[in-house]
């Protein structure tokens, strides 16, 4: 079950801030916060994990033992990885890894990285075919403990350029779910603060009057 908190339409997309449970949500992609290793053992990723089924810890398994043999990780922070959706609502999942803020030299070039792993999951997805409905958490706002307030601004700040901008990417409903309390707090006083400075329109009033399509 999922409370829907904010709506705004951006040019080529509609996203949607949401508080619940992503795992049950249909979608043509779907995407998880993974960490370096894609072993899929903490927050959010390892909720992913179990909903899917072993079979896909096992194809991410496959995926890390063929880097490590060129001495590379699985996936450095910043870049993704595709799976099969196995038991998930999807078509395909994104594994993507945002910046791991428990680690200092992360946590000092959080808003580059962060910007960076939005910016490669879009060209992922702008890569696929039939890509309309992508459900995704906030990434690193979660075991990763990225700053809720300065996170909740910067995603907004990220993600809607390439929902609203020239290019069009695919993307027709953006909808972005998390269960984490403190970041729903924090984004809902930073839309509060700075709607009116955000790209696209807000519909959120439009939402709760029934006025919307779901």
């Amino acid at each position: 079950m999922v409370e829907t908190l904010v709506v705004r339409d951006c040019r080529h997309a509609q996203i949607r801030i949401m508080y619940g449970d992503l795992t049950g949500v249909k979608a043509d992609v779907m995407v998880t916060g993974a960490g370096n290793r894609l072993a899929g053992r903490e927050g959010v990723d390892s909720k992913m994990h179990d909903a899917a089924g072993p079979e896909m810890r096992a194809d991410l398994v496959k995926i890390a033992k063929i880097k490590r043999k060129t001495n590379e990780q699985p996936c450095p922070v910043g870049e993704n990885v595709m799976t099969k959706p196995y038991n998930l609502p999807a078509k395909i999942v994104i594994h993507a890894v945002g910046p791991d803020c428990r680690r200092p030299n992360q946590d000092l070039q959080r808003r580059e990285l962060l910007q960076t792993v939005y910016d490669n999951l879009f060209e992922t997805i702008a890569g696929l075919d039939d890509c309309e409905t992508v459900v995704m958490p906030p990434l690193s706002m979660d075991i990763f403990s990225y700053p809720h307030r300065e996170g909740a601004r910067l995603t907004m700040g990220i993600v809607l350029p390439w929902l609203d901008g020239e290019r069009d990417i695919g993307i027709r409903k953006l909808l972005m779910i998390t269960d984490q309390p403190n970041f729903i707090n924090n984004m809902k006083t930073v839309y509060r603060e700075s709607e009116d400075q955000f790209l696209g329109v807000d519909r959120t009033r439009d939402f709760r009057r029934g006025l919307l399509d779901d």
